[in-house]
């Protein structure tokens, strides 16, 4: 069975409210933060973006495929489907039906390579899922 897309009104090519939250994270978790949205921002053309829950969210078009949020200690990396989503390096996390995110810390290696791959993955999937139905 499947459900229908989240959709999210006002996703814009740049949204000035993006910039100014990474502006006001301006440390070392917001750097990751910035880091790893910005790989969100260049998955394609049709990337959109705006402000959700107070986090920056990267969409195709209005369909949201992942998300970055800076916590006290560390950064989430988030994936609005990422129970669909391969991940043979077992970066994800969480047990929800949908969501799954990559909880980053300073000071603690990162494998940028499978990260940056489910973040491809979770734009493919998207992309697909909004062509075809």
């Amino acid at each position: 069975m499947r459900t229908e897309l989240l959709r999210f009104n006002g996703a814009r090519e740049r949204d000035p409210a993006i910039d100014a939250w990474m502006k006001g994270h301006a440390d070392e978790l917001g750097a990751i933060a910035h880091q790893w949205f910005e790989v969100m921002r260049k998955c394609g053309d049709e990337v959109r973006e705006l402000l959700h829950d107070g986090c920056p969210v990267a969409c195709l078009g209005d369909a949201p495929f992942g998300y970055v949020d800076v916590f006290a200690s560390h950064v989430n990396v988030g994936f609005f489907h990422g129970a669909a989503l391969p991940d043979p390096a077992r970066l994800l996390q969480g047990a929800g039906k949908f969501m799954r995110h990559v909880k980053l810390k300073p000071g603690t290696a990162t494998d940028a390579a499978a990260l940056a791959k489910l973040i491809d993955r979770a734009y493919s999937h998207i992309k697909a899922r909004v062509e075809n139905g």
